[in-house]
């Protein structure tokens, strides 16, 4: 009811599985945790689906992660995942749509909890890190289009660059922290949100071009530090994570800063150093990443 009543004030809401929405959902993902079926075709899309047809929707846009860092890392798989949600939503009366895009290297600069927070901040003021700003107006576009707010992509993409612009889109925001208890202070102060109390520069090695990431460590790197949980009983560090200096394609020198490690301990700083010094890649050559977004795909494409 408090969903509805926001979404009927603000036309937004975020929300995800609770106690009312689809609850066995949580003890599910906790048995596949345990038992190694994270990556099942079947129960991610029964997980995913199950709460947004609970939610009554008419209208799905789904962001569909391929690439060494995403739980399914091989590329045709990635499209089978989407095609089963799409066929689930559009048996149940809901246009569903897939964008495929790349996680063989992490989306942005920030990983952690507030970090994340802070960069999703400075992408709703315009600014931000610039793959992260075409993946989410790709999406965006996606969705003005499905909710008949604008008549094709080119119309939506510019609708959602000229909100990003204008600053409707960081007040967007602040109604919905304000309908939610938050405190829309942190929109004009991230420093608000929760600080790590060591940081760590970590430097290059070597020269050359950063030639790869291996998102799948540097994820698994962040956990251990506390920006994620392997057990559903552990607590969250909030203020802990990485920040990216350096993205692949750029050319850097030895010494020259490529990331920083925020955590609670100066020994868990130097572990996450030693993390992110083995997953990013310098060498000679050229890059060879995935496309941000690979592809886009609807019911007229399924077989």
């Amino acid at each position: 009811a408090e969903a509805r009543a926001q979404l009927t004030a603000l036309g937004v809401v975020m929300l995800g599985q609770t106690a009312e929405l689809v609850p066995a959902d949580r003890k599910l993902y906790a048995l596949r945790d345990v038992t190694g079926t994270v990556e099942s075709i079947p129960l991610i899309s029964a997980s995913i689906m199950s709460k947004k047809l609970a939610e009554s929707l008419t209208g799905l846009v789904l962001d569909i992660k391929t690439g060494s860092g995403a739980f399914i890392t091989d590329p045709a798989r990635s499209i089978e995942l989407a095609e089963t949600m799409i066929r689930l939503g559009e048996s149940h009366g809901c246009t569903t749509i897939a964008l495929l895009t790349a996680m063989d290297r992490p989306l942005g600069c920030a990983i952690g909890n507030a970090l994340e927070v802070e960069e999703s901040v400075l992408a709703l003021r315009g600014e931000g890190p610039p793959d992260l700003r075409d993946v989410s107006l790709a999406l965006a576009a996606e969705m003005l289009v499905l909710g008949g707010a604008a008549p094709d992509l080119d119309t939506a993409h510019a609708a959602a660059s000229a909100a990003l612009a204008d600053g409707r889109a960081l007040e967007c925001m602040r109604a919905v922290i304000e309908a939610q208890g938050g405190n829309p202070a942190v929109l004009d102060d991230p420093a608000l949100l929760p600080q790590a109390s060591v940081r760590r520069v970590v430097t290059a090695n070597v020269s050359g071009t950063v030639l790869g990431m291996d998102a799948r460590a540097i994820g698994r790197a962040a956990v251990v530090l506390g920006a994620g949980r392997p057990r559903l009983e552990e607590e969250i560090r909030p203020g802990v994570g990485f920040h990216l200096t350096a993205k692949p394609g750029d050319t850097i020198a030895a010494g020259d800063a490529i990331a920083t490690v925020f955590a609670d301990d100066v020994a868990a700083a130097e572990l996450g150093a030693a993390a992110l010094t083995a997953a990013i890649q310098v060498g000679d050559g050229r890059p060879e990443p995935l496309p941000l977004i690979a592809g886009r795909i609807t019911s007229a494409d399924l077989a």
